[in-house]
């Protein structure tokens, strides 16, 4: 599975005029999954995107992670992420998991989170989302799992 991970000071997924997702202080995380991806990959990539350490500690170090601060986490499906950009000037989608099997294990990553971390949104699977966030830093990461 893939991650892009921004720190944010405040993070919105708006589906057909309604908030379906918001947090403030934390990380929003764009989720993409491949073929090849699997539940293990899904524990692993929750794992990194709770541990990844993104948030300053008193000496103003990059040494806290979300699970230290308790800040929000807004998990957002992104099937885009996957795609293969290496030729040509359009993406092909050939390298991401089919929808079914992406649903799946967005769910279950979004399962995983709210069993070990108390703020959890998430956006909303194969809608059309308006993502809105304020990035702190900037600070952005792409993690693999």
């Amino acid at each position: 599975m893939i991650a892009l991970i921004q720190r944010v000071l405040h993070a919105s997924v708006v589906v057909e005029g309604e908030t379906v997702g918001e947090i403030g202080p934390g990380l929003l995380a764009l989720v993409g999954v491949r073929p090849e991806d699997d539940e293990k990959s899904a524990a692993r990539i929750i794992e990194r995107i709770l541990g990844y350490r993104v948030f300053s500690d008193d000496a103003g170090r990059m040494n806290r992670s979300l699970a230290d601060t308790a800040g929000g986490l807004l998990l957002v499906p992104q099937f885009t992420l996957a795609a293969d950009t290496r030729k040509g000037t359009r993406a092909s989608f050939t390298s991401a998991a089919e929808p079914t099997r992406a649903r799946e294990l967005f769910d279950h990553a979004v399962s995983l989170a709210r069993g070990t971390h108390a703020k959890v949104e998430t956006g909303r699977f194969g809608a059309e989302m308006a993502v809105s966030l304020t990035n702190h830093g900037p600070v952005t990461f792409w993690l693999e799992s």
